[in-house]
């Protein structure tokens, strides 16, 4: 809301019919004393404050005011207005706090743009503010972006991580799901203990049991020798049930007993186990359209959705991009060893405005194949677009699949890092646990000793 304060009611209705017509809400008083009972109330977003409120030319009274207003609320941001100007008068009122000085009659397009960037300036402070109000309390070290829906669900994550509340994860494919679990595990008690990651869609029905409860030598045919199974892995520790909407029903069923009683037993033995474990959920579905459809069990849907986070995709939050790339950028600088790489400014306008279906993953890969095949130091546009069409030349260049993709970057972290398990963790971005759970997927060898 936008406090106008003048006496004149001529100058009033203008202003208020020329912010209202830029969609802003103004709210208008005549006097001081009124003025300040609205800010008391209301604290207003933005004030435009006239310096004369009789008859006198001095702006006394607006300099008095200036300093009451600034005693109540030193973060608003103040215009002051007036049609007896002078240099004096406006230094005066920049020392006592005010944002800008702007002559009557005024010029309508200037005046707006002043309000416009003085509201994205004070907004801007506040969102730095909460980020590293986070921060401080938290480890979100990771997770990069300013967006207020970020925000709100890093603060979400600050409430309930040192809880054991049950928590699904829901949003597009590469919007960071894993990201938000790994932080929810690396903020919470259990934060010491093993965080078990789970693709629940690429576990057949056949395998589920033996993968997630275990199983004993001799329960199958391949079976020969036990196994412990991912709840049990997880034990005392957070597991993350990635990709649940793709759970088939049989196995929802076998997954809700665990669930419900913290028991399970190991498949070919009749002996129960108890498990202890903090339970965090993804998926890129609707499961509440699945439970309609009859496909997703409404009682598991119950047991893993205590508190729901919706991750919100990339195209939703495009300021957040360029704050990505150089993220990006900042650790492949280390990985190829090209400090001096950087992206121009319109290319960052230009990532801005695609659409990135893939969204964070898509951008990721758009920027290492652009470093991969660009010998430039600093990017443009032309480097980027060129990667949206790749040539067959250049595919057969570059790995074929994300994943291959991200096995490439591990090893050449590594190499680079000289098998420093802390350090190619750092410069990919990852925290070192997780960096030991990739090594371990793909299995790529590294020294254990070199750290």
């Amino acid at each position: 809301m936008i406090l106008v304060i003048d006496d004149d009611i001529a100058v009033r209705t203008s202003l208020i019919l020329l912010m209202e017509g830029e969609g802003f809400k103004v709210t208008a008083t005549a006097n001081p004393g009124d003025a300040l009972s609205v800010i008391k109330k209301q604290s207003p977003d933005l004030i435009v404050l006239d310096l004369n409120f009789s008859n006198a030319t001095s702006g006394i009274e607006g300099m008095e005011l200036l300093s009451k207003i600034k005693k109540i609320n030193s973060a608003i941001p103040i215009i002051l207005i007036t049609g007896w100007a002078s240099i004096e008068l406006a230094v005066q009122g920049m020392k006592l706090g005010a944002n800008d000085f702007i002559n009557k009659p005024w010029n309508n397009a200037h005046l707006l743009q002043s309000v416009k960037t003085l509201l994205d300036l004070n907004k801007q402070a506040a969102i730095n503010t909460t980020r590293k109000q986070l921060n401080k309390a938290y480890n979100f070290d990771n997770i990069i972006g300013e967006d207020p829906q970020i925000l709100s669900i890093l603060e979400t994550i600050g409430r309930v991580a040192g809880t054991d509340a049950s928590i699904l994860i829901m949003g597009e494919s590469g919007t960071g799901k894993e990201l938000i679990a790994e932080a929810i595990h690396q903020n919470s008690q259990r934060k010491a203990r093993p965080f078990v990651k789970v693709n629940l869609g690429g576990i057949s029905t056949s395998l589920f049991e033996s993968e997630m409860f275990g199983h004993v030598k001799g329960a199958f045919t391949d079976a020969r020798f036990d196994r412990a199974g991912r709840f049990e892995l997880a034990n005392k520790g957070t597991i993350f049930l990635d990709e649940i909407g793709d759970l088939d029903p049989s196995s929802q069923v076998k997954l809700l007993r665990v669930l419900q009683d913290r028991t399970y037993e190991v498949l070919g033995s009749s002996r129960t186990k108890t498990v202890d474990v903090r339970v965090v959920c993804a998926t890129n579905k609707n499961l509440e359209e699945m439970v309609g459809r009859a496909s997703f069990r409404e009682d598991l849907l119950y047991r893993i959705n205590l508190i729901t986070i919706h991750l919100p995709a990339l195209r939703d939050r495009p300021k957040d991009i360029p704050l990505l790339v150089n993220f990006f950028i900042n650790n492949l600088k280390q990985i190829y060893n090209r400090p001096k790489l950087a992206v121009s400014a319109a290319a960052l306008k230009w990532l801005q405005a695609l659409p990135l279906p893939g969204n964070i993953r898509q951008l990721k890969n758009l920027v290492e194949r652009t470093i991969l095949v660009t010998k430039k130091d600093e990017l443009e546009v032309a480097d980027f677009s060129a990667q949206l069409t790749p040539t067959k030349k250049e595919n057969q260049l570059l790995p074929g699949t994300l994943e291959e993709m991200e096995v490439e970057m591990i090893k050449r972290a590594l190499a680079y890092h000289q098998n420093k398990v802390a350090r190619a963790a750092v410069s990919l971005g990852l925290t070192r646990s997780a960096l030991y759970r990739r090594l371990d997927k793909y299995q790529i060898p590294y020294d254990e000793t070199a750290d």
